[in-house]
C-alpha cells in the first residue's frame, strides 16, 4: 500500500492537471481571502472556510479523476490487478495519496489565519475545528472521487461523475428545503456541507465526525467492489 502510495505521489507531481489544480486552488482562494478579509476587516475565520469548500468541489474532481481511470485507459490495471498486492491494497494506497495532497492543501491554506492573526486574536477551538471539518469535508470528497475513478476509463467522464456526485451531496440541504420539503429533515442529514456548521462554530461534535468517516468507508469499499468485478472479467 505504501509501495502504490509513493507511485501516485510521484505521479501527482508529474502530471500538469495537478498543477492546473494546485495553481487554481491557490488563485481562488487567496482571492476570496483577500476580498472578504479587506471588506470586512474581520478575524472571523469562517468567513475564510466556506469560500475554501466552494475550491473543493471544483478542484478535488481535478485531482481524483486520474487515480484508477487512469490505469484502465492505459491497461496496466491487468498488471496492478495481479500483483501480489490486494485491491484493498490498491485502493487504500491511492486514497492515502490523496489524501496526502488534500492534507497538503489544508496545511498551506494555514496562511491565511496567520495573516488574519497579525490584526488580532482568533478563537483558537474556531480555527482549530474548522480546519478538523475542511480536512473531513476533502478527505470524503477524495474518496467518493475515487470511486468515480473506477467506473470509467475516461479521465473527463471520471471527473464529471465525480463533481455530479459531490454537487448532489452538497446541495441535498437546498433539495429538502426547497423541493421535498416532506423529507427536508432526512435529507439535511446526508449533507456534505451542513455536517460542518457544528465544527466551525467550535463545537466539537462526533456525530458529524463519524459521519465523515462513514462515508469515506463506504466509497472506499465501493471502489474496492467495482475492482473486484473488473479483476474477475
Amino acid at each position: 500500500m505504501l509501495a502504490i502510495c509513493r507511485k501516485e505521489l510521484q505521479m501527482y507531481f508529474y502530471s500538469p492537471t495537478a498543477y492546473v489544480a494546485f495553481a487554481f486552488y491557490f488563485l481562488i482562494s487567496g482571492y476570496f481571502f483577500s476580498v472578504s478579509f479587506i471588506g470586512y476587516m474581520t478575524t472571523d475565520v469562517r468567513l475564510l472556510f466556506g469560500n475554501i469548500m466552494v475550491v473543493y468541489l471544483f478542484v478535488i474532481p481535478l485531482l481524483t479523476m486520474r487515480l484508477v481511470s487512469d490505469e484502465l485507459r492505459q491497461g496496466t490495471d491487468e498488471l496492478l490487478l495481479t500483483s501480489p498486492a490486494s485491491i484493498t491494497e490498491i485502493i487504500g494506497g491511492k486514497f492515502l495519496a490523496a489524501l496526502t495532497v488534500q492534507l497538503t492543501l489544508v496545511v498551506v491554506s494555514l496562511i491565511y489565519p496567520w495573516i488574519m492573526s497579525a490584526y488580532g486574536p482568533i478563537d483558537q477551538p474556531v480555527l482549530w475545528l474548522s480546519y478538523l471539518s475542511l480536512f473531513l469535508l476533502g478527505a470524503t470528497m477524495m474518496a467518493i472521487g475515487l470511486f468515480a475513478s473506477t467506473l470509467s476509463a475516461h479521465q473527463m467522464v471520471s471527473g464529471i461523475v465525480a463533481f455530479a456526485m459531490l454537487l448532489i451531496l452538497w446541495m441535498i440541504d437546498w433539495l429538502g428545503d426547497s423541493i421535498l420539503v416532506s423529507a427536508r429533515d432526512a435529507l439535511q442529514k446526508f449533507s456534505i456541507v451542513g455536517r460542518t456548521s457544528n465544527l466551525q462554530k467550535g463545537v466539537f461534535d462526533l456525530p458529524d465526525v463519524l459521519f465523515y468517516v462513514t462515508l469515506i468507508v463506504v466509497f472506499l469499499v465501493l471502489s474496492v467492489q467495482v475492482l473486484e468485478r473488473k479483476r474477475w472479467r
